[in-house]
């Protein structure tokens, strides 16, 4: 699909609950046509109608028959997908977590039950120029430049072996270019970070998640290899709040405020009739509805455009009680999981 070059490009990002306890069980799923939570995902994706994306926890199969299949049950299905397997569920062989024991969930290179257990994957109404796609999903953590890995009085976390072997991505980070019509290219910086948390005192997965957004940051002022060209879109689920909830919530405020970035606060009426006790953060920018007996409501999930795009509107799919599209979102808000797609129009 061609696109002219000031034609408005809505981008979105959903952590839609679309993994599941062993792989095919999610194709079974969405093949019976009554699984909950995909209809309500499909049906949220439905009335924002993106022209861009990124699923942010989907299981990966070889084949990409579960992510074909989700899109023919879309009332307008994309034209392009693009996900190609990552770190989630990656075998090491090693005890990457420090418990003593080998071949479980958070030994792989990034925690998946199975290989591709919650991975990402792209639908785009543009084409995908593979042979420019950059994927820094093998880079290993060490490699990264200023990178902060975890260390104990014992010395590294869990073991300098380990650490050697350990990818920095927990699921993928790809540099994807888009052909949006005219000769000219989007450029997609896309990721999900580790939640910084179910660790212990070292803080394994806190450093983790601070330094999968710094990639970002490194790439960006050229020490990664070639910058990407603007127009780009970094976008989303960092599992951090520049405000409130676990992490290092500064190193998510620099990238908020990152010279080539634009911050167009994507807000909903749900989240602002929603705010958490004791949250500094304004509650209508949270894109999660966690339980308050957890992190309460955060923002996690983002779609930050450079500069030069003009963003013409942004918003999170949190409806008020009450309101239209309410229903989409189920009776107690969570029918699509507690995550909150988060979208964005731009044009050059």
């Amino acid at each position: 699909m061609a696109a002219p070059a000031q034609e408005v490009i809505r981008i979105a990002t959903f952590a839609a609950p679309l993994s599941r306890d062993g792989p095919g069980l999610l194709l079974r799923d969405i093949l019976s046509g009554a699984d909950a939570q995909v209809r309500a995902t499909q049906g949220i994706v439905d009335a924002i109608s993106p022209d861009v994306l990124l699923l942010t926890d989907m299981d990966h199969d070889l084949g990409l028959a579960a992510l074909e299949a989700f899109n023919d049950g879309l009332a307008r299905p994309f034209d392009h997908h693009f996900a190609p397997p990552g770190n989630t569920g990656l075998a090491t062989g090693l005890d990457m977590d420090g418990d003593g024991r080998r071949g479980e969930p958070r030994d792989a290179q990034g925690y998946g039950r199975f290989r591709g257990d919650g991975g990402l994957a792209l639908l785009t109404r543009f084409p995908v120029v593979v042979d420019d796609v950059r994927d820094f999903s093998d880079l290993a953590w060490p490699d990264l430049p200023g990178a902060v890995l975890p260390q104990t009085e014992a010395g590294p976390f869990p073991s300098a072996r380990a650490q050697a072997a350990g990818r920095l991505s927990s699921t993928s980070h790809w540099v994807v270019p888009l052909r949006i019509g005219g000769g000219d290219a989007l450029t997609l910086l896309a990721y999900s970070a580790t939640p910084p948390v179910f660790d212990g005192p070292e803080d394994r997965n806190g450093l983790r998640n601070r330094d999968e957004l710094r990639l970002w940051a490194r790439l960006l002022a050229g020490d990664l290899g070639p910058v990407p060209e603007p127009p780009l879109v970094l976008l989303g689920n960092t599992n951090l709040d520049p405000a409130d909830g676990d992490g290092f919530r500064a190193a998510m405020a620099r990238m908020l405020d990152h010279p080539l970035l634009q911050d167009p606060e994507p807000a909903s009426a749900g989240g602002a009739a929603n705010p958490s006790p004791g949250h500094s953060g304004d509650p209508a920018l949270d894109t999660a509805d966690w339980d308050e007996a957890g992190p309460g409501n955060l923002r996690v999930s983002y779609v930050l455009p450079s500069r030069d795009l003009t963003v013409t509107g942004a918003g999170v799919f949190w409806p008020a009680p009450g309101s239209p599209q309410a229903d989409l979102l189920g009776a107690a808000g969570r029918a699509a999981g507690p995550h909150r797609l988060v979208w964005v129009d731009v044009r050059r």
